[in-house]
């Protein structure tokens, strides 16, 4: 059974609008805020409507969400759709804003962007290469500020991306997220899990890892009875995370405390995500998306059984765990 704790922190997202009261936390002026709740109900998108909210554990806010709808390309004849953007930010706040800022734009403008309009729909290597395009660009952002903020080289967010365009669904994922779908299936709603975490308490990610270091017996650390990457950090796929990307962000003036004894000649984490595609069904009823913070207290099942008694046909659930707390954003969107 679900806790009541839990139900308090999701029930709001789907609580009637308060006229009057207003919010610009996030950016977005047209939210309303109770305490530490922040929320946003009903509005429309290409593929029906949407809420959003986000409960807010910590002083800095390290984590970003996003939904965005209309063109998918700069291209006149380009598809249309919605992208739906899930920033689980780590070490600060500075990495999962970029994304927020450049991931989607990236989708639009990306060079090879224009064979989209071939289909009118969506493709996987223009997300694989808005992906790295972005990874990047912050990266060249910590080389810029690698003096005078040496700490930007720790800071990484983990990214999960969903796409609805013509049709089809795209789920990209590079960290701990993950997409479960809610399908009718014989007068019952099941959960179908549409993506992997990233994470190297998982055996087949610890063995990619191994495959992917054969020289390295410390690529992957058990410490304190968790499984992490050289005894570091959890998961093996961001955006960010220089000091584990680039060897000349592995050292000083950065802190002792993120800084390996050896150089390394090849990133140890990946910006690349793994990116699926799948036409939607009329069984399909509503995603989810959703950070480590929800599936460590939920299984699969669970969140679909909250989604689907909730008045909502599509749903897409957002918790973002930070560094020091929890922070829970939530987001619904209806099918058209």
């Amino acid at each position: 059974m679900v806790s009541n704790t839990l139900m308090r922190i999701v029930a709001p997202c789907w609580k009637p609008s308060v006229e009057g009261d207003s919010s610009n936390r996030g950016g977005d002026a047209s939210g309303r805020a109770d305490g530490l709740l922040w929320y946003k109900d009903s509005g429309n998108h290409v593929n029906g409507e949407f809420s959003m909210a986000v409960i807010q554990a910590n002083n800095l806010l390290e984590d970003c969400s996003q939904l965005e709808s209309g063109p998918m390309s700069l291209l006149e004849t380009g598809p249309q759709g919605t992208f739906v953007g899930i920033y689980d930010g780590h070490g600060g706040p500075e990495a999962a804003r970029f994304v927020n800022q450049h991931l989607f734009e990236n989708i639009k403008t990306i060079h090879g962007a224009e064979f989209t309009s071939e289909t009118h729909g969506m493709s996987a290597d223009v997300i694989n290469k808005a992906f790295l395009a972005t990874e990047e660009a912050f990266l060249s952002l910590v080389q810029q500020q690698w003096q005078d903020k040496p700490q930007i080289a720790s800071v990484g967010s983990c990214c999960l991306v969903g796409i609805v365009c013509s049709g089809h669904l795209y789920i990209a994922n590079a960290g701990d997220s993950r997409a479960v779908l809610g399908r009718l299936d014989n007068k019952e709603v099941k959960a179908v899990q549409l993506s992997y975490e990233h994470n190297a308490s998982i055996e087949s990610v610890r063995e990619e890892l191994q495959s992917l270091h054969p020289d390295d017996p410390h690529i992957v650390v058990l410490k304190h009875k968790v499984w992490r990457v050289k005894g570091l950090i959890q998961i093996s796929r961001s955006i960010g995370d220089a000091y584990l990307k680039r060897a000349e962000f592995n050292r000083e003036p950065l802190l002792a405390k993120f800084r390996l004894p050896e150089s390394f000649n090849k990133p140890i984490l990946k910006a690349e995500p793994t990116i699926s595609e799948q036409k939607l069904d009329p069984e399909d009823q509503f995603l989810i998306f959703a950070s480590d913070g929800l599936w460590e207290h939920l299984n699969n099942q669970e969140a679909v059984d909250i989604v689907n008694n909730c008045p909502r046909n599509m749903v897409i659930i957002s918790p973002g765990k930070q560094t020091e707390g929890c922070c829970k954003k939530t987001a619904q969107s209806r099918p058209s």
